[in-house]
């Protein structure tokens, strides 16, 4: 069979070494061809079906679509109002701009209080060319700082501006995320084995197929026409492949007590835990892939690029990771070598049950399950709480972690002019019907001006026109998503118009609409896949139901806490639109990993020591790789800090949190206390208890009985 031939294969005196060096070849070759490939550019953050995706469209096909406005607002360093020979100033700034061709700079416009005045400046852009955007960007900033009058301060801001400083802001942010990423595996694993070789091991392994999976996301990504955030990618394929590795090398410590050559216990390893990673990284990727029916363009992009980059970690696992240890052998643990004990029974251990501090917590929560299970409740219920109040969906402004030009210019507007002059709405309509729509919108409740095109232009939808509408609410704000409504409301109840309502603005709203459609289309299918999972390899019907309720919980408690975090300690008012589905998907789907590392290894136990005593072997054998994988995955993820982006940040925290709580706590304590409560029904309908050891399903979690 594959499984006996295979683990040989990979564990042979000579065919080690051929399996590392076709690893390597393999994974050469694929860093040297795929080289060139780069994540697509140039998607909108809304949905291609919604209505500002629509107007998007529409507008670009109108005469001169590619001349965008930048927004170039200033103000005295002192705060008063600006004198005549500023304006002066600003306007012979305005003539040295660099604006497109056959375009001028036009202003300055100055504020009813007389403080600012703003200057916008028509710049020819290519929204899917990231570098060719921020030279634009760049060179009105230089030309502004150049010539701005002695006494004033300027920002550039504007939809193009802010692109320009997204793209800036992860200007070696990744290569930061990997060096953070690296160090803290390497630290943890480095204190989980206590050996200063064996770290060293994994980390290669888990490093080159973070190098490899980079490259074939992007590759996929290019094929596929998908868009998505690379970082998180790094770190689902660091945090999971040093899961699988903790894993791997877990049982192959405990299979070294037990046989004098190293290579037999690697098979035995292999065989015992591959089935474990196996399963584990099948219910991530299937719950990743369920994003494909997301709408949203970059959770699309990110829950596809994911899937592929895990199945790349598990290849370097299972395939790679056991020729590495094969070839450097037993000594590889130095100093703490594993000898095989004498005393050890066919399980490996010395015939108790709660050997071990892990043991002895499984065996105490056995004798009292109740208590273990109310006290769970409540934490779990405390930590739900912190959703009362939790807003959802960051301005622009709120999604930088420092500081940004375009954000400090939106925010000046909004003090010294009508708060959307920065972003204004774009409303499309046939163009006969340009007159009505015009006044209709001017009678809006909330609209600061409109000012309509002179002409119509052919379009896919005709003859049609377009308006730009200023509202008098602050960007991202409520008043702002109200606004939108009624606009919309307003201009479809105009006969013959069939009008859309579009811009930055427009885009938000229906993001988040997408976001929350996404949220109940997915959730149920992760929570579908993940039980088909957990049914087919625990052959039961029972446990995943229950599992799941635990886990999904532990998910919702960590979610809460996380957004309580983030608005107590870092002022993070709101959500961004797309954490809440991320990290209920990280959190179920890799949550699920140490269920089905724990609960495989106690149904294994189940035959010879009945429910409760494999409970507690299970929780002993366990225990300390869990809490080794959970910390890593914990800190993995908490490297997502690093990059410049709030959404990143809150993701980070919120999954970090959750790891944390589902190992020390939920696998720990919560999953025993279930299953001691339900007992042999939780295997229904299959019966793994082997009816020679009659007195094992007596088994109270202290001592180890075998009675034949």
């Amino acid at each position: 069979m594959l499984s006996h031939r295979l683990p040989h294969l990979l564990t042979g005196r000579g065919s080690a070494w051929l399996t590392l060096l076709l690893g390597l070849v393999v994974a050469v070759g694929l860093i040297g061809g795929l080289r060139g490939a780069e994540v697509a550019a140039g998607h909108g953050a809304a949905p291609s079906t919604s209505e500002s995706s629509t107007v998007s469209e529409l507008v670009q096909e109108l005469p001169g679509a590619d001349v965008q406005t930048l927004v170039v607002i200033a103000t005295r360093t002192d705060g008063s109002a600006l004198t005549a020979a500023d304006q002066q100033g600003l306007k012979a700034l305005s003539g040295t701009l660099p604006a497109a061709e056959g375009e001028q700079a036009f202003g300055p416009i100055m504020s009813e209080d007389g403080e600012a005045g703003m200057v916008q400046v028509p710049v020819r852009l290519d929204p899917t060319d990231n570098d060719a955007l921020r030279s634009v960007v760049d060179d009105v900033r230089g030309a502004v700082v150049e010539g701005l009058p002695a006494g004033l301060e300027a920002q550039t801001t504007g939809g193009s501006a802010f692109g320009a400083d997204i793209a800036a802001s992860f200007d070696g942010a990744n290569v930061t995320l990997l060096l953070v990423t690296v160090g803290i595996v390497g630290l943890l694993l480095l204190l989980t084995y206590r050996s200063p070789v064996l770290w060293l091991v994994p980390l290669v392994v888990v490093g080159l197929a973070d190098q490899v999976a980079g490259l074939v996301t992007k590759a996929v990504g290019q094929a596929l026409d998908l868009s998505f955030d690379s970082g998180i990618i790094s770190v689902l394929v660091f945090g999971a492949g040093a899961n699988y590795a903790l894993l791997l090398i877990s049982r192959y410590r405990e299979e070294l007590h037990r046989h004098e050559d190293h290579r037999e216990a690697l098979r035995a390893a292999w065989r015992g835990s591959v089935p474990a990673i196996l399963a584990s990284n099948v219910a991530v990727v299937l719950a990743l892939s369920t994003l494909a029916f997301a709408s949203l363009p970059g959770t699309r992009g990110l829950g596809i690029a994911s899937a592929v980059g895990l199945v790349v970690a598990l290849a370097s696992v299972v395939f790679v990771l056991p020729a590495a240890l094969a070839v450097v052998g037993r000594r590889a643990f130095w100093p703490f070598v594993p000898r095989p004990d004498r005393r050890a029974d066919e399980t490996g251990h010395d015939g108790r049950a709660d050997r071990g501090i892990w043991g002895r917590v499984a065996a105490g929560v056995v004798r009292r399950p109740w208590q273990v299970l109310a006290a769970g409740l409540v934490l779990l219920a405390v930590m739900t709480t912190g959703l009362l109040g939790t807003q959802v969906g960051l301005s622009q402004v709120d999604r930088f972690r420092g500081a940004s030009g375009a954000a400090t210019g939106l925010e000046v507007v909004a003090d010294h002019f009508p708060a959307g002059s920065a972003a204004p709405f774009t409303i499309v309509t046939a163009a006969a019907e340009l007159e009505a729509v015009t006044e209709a919108v001017t009678a809006v409740d909330g609209v600061e001006m409109v000012r309509p095109s002179a002409a119509g232009e052919t379009t896919s939808r005709g003859e049609v026109a377009t308006l730009t509408v200023v509202s008098d609410g602050a960007p991202g704000s409520q008043a702002e998503r109200d606004l939108v409504k009624r606009l919309r409301e307003t201009v479809r109840s105009v006969p013959g118009a069939d009008a859309l309502v579009g811009g930055s603005a427009v885009t938000d709203v229906d993001s988040r609409d997408a976001a929350r459609a996404d949220l109940f289309l997915v959730a149920p299918l992760v929570l579908g896949v993940v039980a088909v999972v957990l049914a087919v390899l625990l052959r039961s019907l029972v446990a995943p139901l229950v599992l799941l309720a635990v886990n999904v919980a532990s998910t919702l408690a960590a979610i809460g806490a996380g957004a309580w975090i983030g608005r107590t300690l870092f002022g993070w008012e709101a959500l961004d639109t797309d954490v809440p589905l991320l990290a209920f998907l990280f959190l179920v789907a890799l949550g699920i990993d140490y269920t089905i590392f724990l609960v495989h290894r106690v149904r294994s136990e189940v035959r010879a020591l009945g429910t409760r005593g494999a409970v507690v072997r299970g929780v002993s054998t366990t225990g300390v790789v869990i809490t080794s994988a959970g910390i890593v995955l914990a800190g993995v993820f908490a490297a997502l800090s690093v990059l410049p982006l709030i959404t990143l940040g809150q993701l980070g925290l919120i999954v970090g949190l959750g790891v944390v709580v589902d190992t020390l706590v939920v696998r720990t304590l919560f999953v025993p206390a279930v299953i001691a409560l339900v007992g042999d029904r939780i295997w229904w309908p299959s019966r793994p208890q082997d009816p020679r050891f009659p007195a094992a399903a007596a088994h109270d979690g202290r001592e180890l009985v075998l009675t034949p």
